[in-house]
């Protein structure tokens, strides 16, 4: 939108109906603006002064804005309406027809006698979880339009106030932001105005910290904006700094979305024609799979070649004449079954599986499908288990009854001591019985185990919601210990196979069940030898625990693993898994804990304690500090609870250095495996550095012990989050001069960049971190982005940064993201000439 300045007098209008100082065009104000902040020490001025000058450069060839004929200048779109088209006060997809018609929906639900009230009003235009911001947005239209914000408006007014909140026109979303903070309508925004909107933001984005610090970023803005100390702002001010935030951004989203449409294009032949397409993408699907295929072929080739040897066997035996392709199934089912519960135990010899990473055979056995493999075992052991009982009570038991006597005792009386038993016989003979117990014992194991029990997702009444989370599925895996013991009772006394020799379940069992066993005596070694003392511990907002402990003699590992830990003062039996935080060369061992269940809340009540927590009441215990509490063994006379170790265990992300480049995504506290390998990647610079500054050579360069370039992407939703790992993120900043490590954090509680509501949060922000190097948000040198990424534009961008590469990605966190990293990895290896091999973290 063309928007004419007037050369009539000392005192132009602005577009937005504000007076503006004299000489105050477009590179004008930029160059005013940037001389005001030369005076001042600070980083800012000097990038403001390089934007100055690119905008004045930019102006036509006049004085005081006009032509060289004395015409009107047409005033030229800045970058700030093209980059903050998106100063939006609503979603994206609220906007539009469709939107006005939810609206008009909810004003029927909600008026009173024909008129919204003020808070109804963020409800109704689909601002319902910023109900402070959104009152505040009402009181700025109803006193643009001299209404009486108490009284409530019509529907009429509403469509006016949703019709100028939609405006494309960036001036009028300017205008009502700027009439937003300015509370008495003056004109002007004073410190106390800038404060008080900067309160308002910090809470719609769940910013509590920021509120705290309200005064200072308010004093920062007006540092910066107002050099000559006049008091106050005016609209023409807060656009420039809006255009100089976004100006070095527009040029490089043009380019990347111009390269982003190529990609699209550039589909190779191979993917064009749908018979082709089918053909790559099953080899391509081969290729990425061929460890899991081959496995679970032979897998299932054994169980069918088991299944058909059985059938055939017992269709020669005497007793198919009396009960037919039933005794068959279900010795069929068995077979597969005594298989299936000695592979189980397999999976989980942990001991075991991390030596084999290591050798020859991690490159043709996909290790880090362990508990996939085991979940997909105890699955077939369910359904054999199901066709084994279902066969006999159902068909094998009515035709042994109901067998003509001499019939039985030709063919199955020995087996039966030559008397023909009764359906309660049958059920009350040692196999039945144990097998009734064994269903039990596996039915109840099993549904414990599932992930909305394991998660506690599900929500039972009292007493039953002790039976979902990790501990119920602790103790009820136990339990299948005795379900082992049944199961070898339940065929020694089977009727049909007397000889013991052919009895073959403890064939099956011997070897695994002694593997299992040697794994559970070496952790109970480990206890006795793998004697640790805390350092320090600390509790971190949003309840993590983070212990650093000195590091046992022997214990190695590396970046990637994770170890178990008890706590006898919690529970003398319980192991749980963490990942391991501190880097193979820290002289300490350090994991960092999330309070999610039972045994995690009191380990951290524990240290609570110790830490000098405020943990009085069953309430207090479980609500989120705001604070960092650290107890150093050092320096207090600190106790700390005994605390056990168990491992390191193989993980994923221990393979990271045989790839070129490196995409880490840790959603929340799944972050923790990848901040080891960051500090192992960081000691790893540093040595390299002291080694280059004492031989002046490229010995040891980074690029010879591992990759090339590591992404880390950090997605949390809380605020406190990042205290977690504040040290190594400045650390990172101040020691990667190669930005070798580059770090993205991303916080979800914030509304993304664009929305009025995370406006100011972002002003305040780029000046604090332009003034000096420190984000707001984390407290970190790593600048904070809000909202969450866009997935698509990192694997594009990094595909086209790092063509012919090798990248792993490595994730973990929530289920729900690992499809869509997974299907993008896969999608841009298959379309681009860089690989993307996708790993999640399984414990």
């Amino acid at each position: 939108m063309a928007s004419p300045y007037d050369h009539q007098s000392p005192h132009a209008q602005h577009p937005s109906g504000l007076p503006r100082p004299p000489g105050a065009g477009a590179g004008a104000a930029a160059g005013g603006f940037a001389r005001g902040l030369m005076k001042q020490p600070s980083r800012l001025a000097s990038g403001v002064r390089q934007f100055a000058s690119r905008v004045s450069m930019k102006v036509p060839e006049g004085v005081g804005g006009m032509r060289p004929g004395g015409g009107r200048m047409t005033r030229m779109q800045s970058s700030a309406q093209v980059g903050l088209r998106g100063l939006r006060f609503l979603d994206k997809t609220s906007g539009g027809k469709e939107g006005w018609k939810s609206v008009e929906r909810r004003f029927d639900e909600m008026n009173r006698n024909g008129r919204l009230p003020k808070e109804s009003f963020g409800k109704c235009i689909g601002m319902g979880d910023s109900k402070e911001f959104a009152g505040e947005l009402f009181v700025a239209l109803a006193r643009r339009r001299n209404l009486e914000p108490e009284d409530g408006i019509t529907k009429e007014q509403l469509k006016e106030f949703w019709e100028e909140m939609t405006d494309q026109n960036f001036d009028s979303r300017l205008r009502i932001f700027f009439d937003m903070c300015d509370k008495n309508g003056d004109g002007m925004l004073t410190e106390d105005e800038v404060k008080e909107v900067i309160i308002l933001s910090a809470s719609a984005n769940k910013l509590a910290k920021l509120k705290g610090h309200a005064a200072t970023y308010a004093s920062l803005i007006m540092e910066e904006l107002d050099p000559d100390d006049r008091g106050y702002i005016e609209i023409w001010q807060l656009e420039t700094l809006l255009r100089g935030m976004v100006s070095a951004q527009a040029a490089p989203e043009k380019m990347k979305r111009t390269t982003s449409s190529l990609a699209r294009t550039m589909i190779p032949s191979r993917y064009r024609s749908p018979l082709k397409r089918h053909v790559s993408r099953t080899v391509d699907f081969v290729h990425e799979n061929w460890k899991r295929i081959w496995l679970v072929a032979l897998w299932l080739a054994v169980n069918v070649g088991l299944f058909a040897y059985k059938f055939e066997q017992y269709e020669r035996r005497a007793a198919f004449q009396v009960m037919g392709h039933c005794v068959c199934v279900a010795k069929g089912a068995a077979e597969v079954l005594k298989l299936n519960m000695a592979l189980i135990l397999l999976p989980v010899c942990r001991n075991t599986l991390t030596t084999l990473r290591s050798t020859a055979l991690s490159h043709v056995i996909p290790f880090d499908d362990n508990i996939n493999f085991h979940k997909v075992i105890a699955a077939t052991i369910a359904a054999a288990t199901a066709v084994h009982t279902l066969a006999h009570v159902t068909c094998d038991f009515p035709r042994l009854i109901n067998c003509p006597s001499d019939k039985f005792m030709a063919t199955l009386g020995p087996n039966f001591g030559y008397r023909q038993p009764t359906y309660a016989d049958l059920l009350e003979s040692a196999p039945g019985v144990t097998g009734i117990l064994m269903i039990i014992i596996m039915s109840f194991s099993f549904t414990l185990a599932t992930h909305s029990f394991r998660r506690s997702v599900v929500k039972l009444p009292s007493p039953l919601h002790h039976l979902a989370g990790f501990n119920a599925f602790w103790y009820a895996h136990h339990l299948l210990v005795l379900a082992y013991v049944l199961l070898v009772v339940h065929s020694y006394f089977i009727f049909l196979t007397r000889e013991w020799y052919k009895k073959t379940t403890w064939m099956y069992l011997i070897v695994p069940v002694l593997f299992y066993a040697c794994e559970r005596t070496i952790r109970k070694v480990r206890e006795n030898n793998y004697r640790v003392s805390i350092v320090k511990a600390a509790i971190y907002p949003g309840n993590v625990l983070s212990l650093h402990m000195k590091k046992p003699p022997g214990f190695k590992y590396k970046s990637g693993m994770y170890l178990f830990v008890k706590c006898p003062d919690v529970s003398p039996f319980e192991w749980h898994p963490f990942s391991i935080t501190s880097a193979p060369g820290d002289d300490y061992l350090s994991v960092h804990i999330r309070t999610l269940g039972d045994w995690t809340t009191e380990l951290r009540n524990l240290f609570g304690k110790a830490c000098e927590a405020q943990v009085t009441s069953k309430k207090a215990t479980l609500s989120r500090l705001e604070t960092t509490v650290v107890a150093d063994a050092q320096t207090e006379d600190t106790r700390f609870p005994k605390v056990l170790i168990d491992g390191p265990y193989g993980a994923p992300a221990q393979n990271y250095k045989k790839y070129d480049i490196l995409l880490l995504i840790g959603l929340g506290i799944g972050a923790t495996p990848f901040i080891s390998i960051l500090k192992d990647l960081l000691n790893n610079i540093k040595s390299n550095e002291e080694v280059e500054s004492i031989h002046g050579s490229e010995i040891g360069s980074f690029k010879n012990n591992g990759p090339g370039r590591a992404y880390f992407y950090w997605v949390t939703r809380e605020q406190g989050s990042f205290e977690w790992f504040k040290g190594v993120m400045n650390d990172v900043a101040e020691s990667d001069h190669n930005n070798i490590i580059e770090m993205h954090n991303y916080l979800t509680s914030v509304y993304e960049e664009g929305d009025a509501r995370s406006a100011l949060i972002a002003m305040v922000q780029s000046l604090q971190h332009a003034k000096n190097g420190v984000d707001i948000v984390s407290g970190s040198r790593i600048r904070t982005h809000f909202a969450r990424p866009n997935w698509r534009k990192v694997f594009s961008d990094l595909a086209n940064a790092h063509k012919n590469s090798r990248i792993g990605v490595f994730y973990c966190g929530s289920p729900t993201l690992t499809k869509q990293l997974k299907d993008l990895s896969k999608e841009f290896s298959q379309t681009t000439t860089t690989r993307f091999h996708f790993h999640k973290e399984n414990f």
